[in-house]
């Protein structure tokens, strides 16, 4: 046979070895059952260091937006891979008087280089209030959907907001707004005059700061006992953290954040652990109360959720009545409810002793103690006061399986 086609004969013969051996590592290598289920699940499973390192796994750029369109103009950062499809998107605004591109610029490629296109939004003027920036809000996601360069590159369907102080007070307005909105994260939301989270239908994050002067814990505290029980949220409070601290870049915030857009953005559940039970890095975090389990869009709980309601004991001053907000195999979050009877109360401690295999993990909103198998849980400083007739609500985090307590109220 001649040279030239014994060499044919060869290569022919390697290239159909190497094509049955690829037939058969694609046969042998298992594909996730999520992955072929979930079109928009990007980049490699998340690890507690990867969701906390400053940039993800994609390579961005950037775009400079003009003035127009119904907001001041900003900045469009963004992975340049095209490989994966379309992304989900964010909005981002700054506070009162702030510039994005001086305060929350940093957010930008850290956001998308998770697998993110985010948009950051100055305001047509510095003294634009609540309202207004939520109004800009949505009108940087329209333009970045129809209208900017990358339109192509975003999924117009998974579309979040985010803000910082008034701007904060500007993404619950715009979740309000337009509750097709997958996400939105409030940073310190706050401005003068009434704020409310009573319609917001959007998974909504709630962050504070710890020694926040501006927008206290309490505040806080409070605007988030607002939020629904059927919308999906997270209250993280950031320990020693002031009203500032958002605009400085860290990875506090982030390694919280970056899992909530990613399971309500991209249905991305590798993420869930990262936030339920409790922060899988508690590190930096003062006090966590979450609405687990988080359920992306289209996904069922593998279990009912028991939710029920106990009366107190009737003791001096109070009674307390319980509900099972969120159940996950192993443990629930329970949140308790006190309620001053005829007149109004300085102080108040509810006790019960929990069920076989349960042990009180976390509790906000007031502090725990323990007596043998018995728990209490007295008022926190500031959520003591209670009027005649009204209430107020403290929550706790327990191994276990739910059930309802029988609750002693002394007040």
């Amino acid at each position: 046979m001649p040279r030239s086609s014994a060499g044919r004969l060869v290569a022919c013969l390697v290239i159909a070895v190497l094509a049955v051996a690829v037939t058969v590592t694609a046969i042998l290598t298992p594909r996730s059952a999520y992955a072929a289920d979930n079109p928009y699940q990007r980049g490699p499973d998340p690890t507690v260091a990867s969701v906390a390192a400053t940039r993800g796994t994609f390579a961005t750029a950037q775009l400079t937006v003009p003035a127009g369109n119904g907001f001041g103009g900003g900045y469009i950062y963004y992975p340049t891979d095209t490989s994966h499809g379309t992304w989900g998107a964010v909005a981002i605004v700054p506070g009162y008087s702030a510039l994005f591109a001086n305060e929350e610029a940093w957010m930008g490629p850290w956001l998308a280089s998770f697998g993110f296109v985010v948009i950051g939004v100055e305001t047509i003027t510095r003294s634009d209030g609540a309202d207004a920036r939520a109004t800009q809000l949505l009108a940087a996601l329209d333009y970045l959907t129809q209208r900017s360069a990358v339109r192509d590159r975003v999924d117009a369907t998974r579309l979040a907001v985010m803000g910082h102080s008034a701007g904060g007070a500007g993404t619950i307005l715009a979740a309000e707004r337009r509750p097709s909105l997958k996400a939105a994260v409030g940073l310190a939301p706050g401005t003068p005059g009434s704020l409310s989270m009573a319609t917001d239908r959007v998974p909504t994050m709630v962050i504070g700061g710890q020694t926040d002067p501006t927008v206290t814990p309490a505040y806080l505290n409070n605007l988030y006992a607002g939020l629904p029980a059927a919308t999906p949220g997270d209250f993280v409070q950031i320990a020693g953290a002031d009203h500032l601290f958002f605009t400085r870049g860290n990875n506090t915030e982030m390694k919280v954040l970056i899992p909530w857009l990613k399971i309500f953005l991209d249905n991305d559940t590798r993420y869930t652990p990262f936030l339920c039970p409790a922060p899988a890095d508690p590190s930096g975090i003062s006090l966590y109360r979450g609405k687990c389990p988080y359920l992306p869009p289209g996904t069922t709980s593998p279990s009912p959720s028991p939710s029920s309601v106990s009366p107190s004991t009737p003791a001096t001053g109070c009674t307390a009545s319980y509900r099972t907000a969120g159940w996950w195999p192993g443990g629930f979050q329970g949140e308790v409810t006190v309620t001053a009877a005829g007149a109004a109360i300085s102080g108040w401690a509810v006790s019960w002793t929990p069920g076989s295999g349960q042990a009180i993990t976390q509790v906000w909103n007031g502090t725990l103690t323990t007596s043998g198998s018995a728990v209490t849980v007295r008022n926190a400083s500031y959520s003591g006061s209670v009027p005649a007739g009204g209430s107020v609500t403290f929550g706790f985090l327990a191994t276990g399986t739910p059930s309802v307590p029988a609750l002693t109220c002394a007040g």
